[in-house]
């Protein structure tokens, strides 16, 4: 066990004010399908209305121009619709929005036009011309629920419908608080907050070793954060605890200056 795993975010990553990292749970298989279903229904209802729209405009012309119609019509129904769709919604199709589902990248962040192209482009062979068996299968023996479009976009479906509860932040130690008050602790690093984080809900669970080594290294990274250091004896976990707590209380108490500030602002303009 090491600081290696206490994993770092990116920039993309979804995080709360208290550097918690949020792995969106994926959709399950059964729900999966069912939102599948309704586009499957919408696809085909909309490619009768487009086909039926395209063969009277070339009733009274050659075969060739109504091939090209008909090709047209099978890109956008199939790609151009879906692409546009999942793009402007940011991850959301018909049967999703219905379903409380949306596609999101493989680190949780919103997809791109990149991203949803791909999916529709892969979509077409997985599920209209092979009927849903090969995007079934990957579905199923996927650990994300992935498709195989999800796979060649790097993106996979959650449910936006859930309710996330976090873990109780770690409180104050009481023979720290006076020097935690007095203490100059600077904002920590996203991943260095997170792994701190993680550690301090972990430490319970870890063999004595591991937790021994891997709070000490978190607390030698942090020092480098926080003026004067605690006085000599007290455990790297409680001034782990003591940093993140202070931070918390400090950031909360900013945010509120500041929602009274607006408040005070806006009164005023009245």
């Amino acid at each position: 066990m090491s600081t290696s795993d206490f994993p770092a975010l990116t920039d993309d990553d979804l995080v709360t004010g208290e550097a918690v990292a949020l792995d969106l749970p994926p959709a399950g298989l059964g729900v999966r399908l069912a939102s599948g279903l309704i586009d499957v229904l919408a696809t085909g209802a909309l490619l009768l209305v487009v086909v039926f729209t395209f063969l009277v405009a070339t009733l009274r012309t050659d075969g060739a121009l109504a091939q090209v119609a008909l090709v047209g019509t099978m890109i956008a129904v199939f790609l151009v619709f879906p692409t546009t769709l999942e793009t402007l919604s940011l991850g959301k199709s018909l049967g999703k929005w219905a379903l409380g589902l949306r596609t999101v990248r493989d680190d949780a962040g919103p997809i791109s036009f990149q991203h949803a192209f791909v999916r529709a482009l892969v979509g077409f062979v997985e599920i209209y011309a092979t009927g849903g068996g090969a995007a079934f299968f990957s579905a199923m023996l996927s650990p994300r629920g992935k498709r195989l479009g999800d796979h060649a976009a790097g993106t996979y479906v959650v449910r936006e419908r859930v309710r996330l509860r976090l873990a109780p932040p770690p409180p104050m130690p009481p023979e720290l608080a006076a020097w935690a008050r007095a203490a100059d602790v600077a904002a920590l690093p996203t991943a260095l907050a997170l792994g701190v984080r993680q550690f301090l809900l972990r430490a319970a669970s870890l063999d004595p070793g591991s937790r021994h080594s891997v709070g000490l290294a978190l607390a030698e990274q942090v020092s480098a954060y926080v003026a004067p250091l605690p006085p000599a004896g007290y455990p790297a976990e409680a001034f782990l605890a003591a940093v993140v707590a202070t931070r918390r209380e400090r950031d909360q108490a900013r945010l509120g200056r500041e929602r009274a500030f607006r408040e005070r602002l806006t009164t005023r303009s009245r």
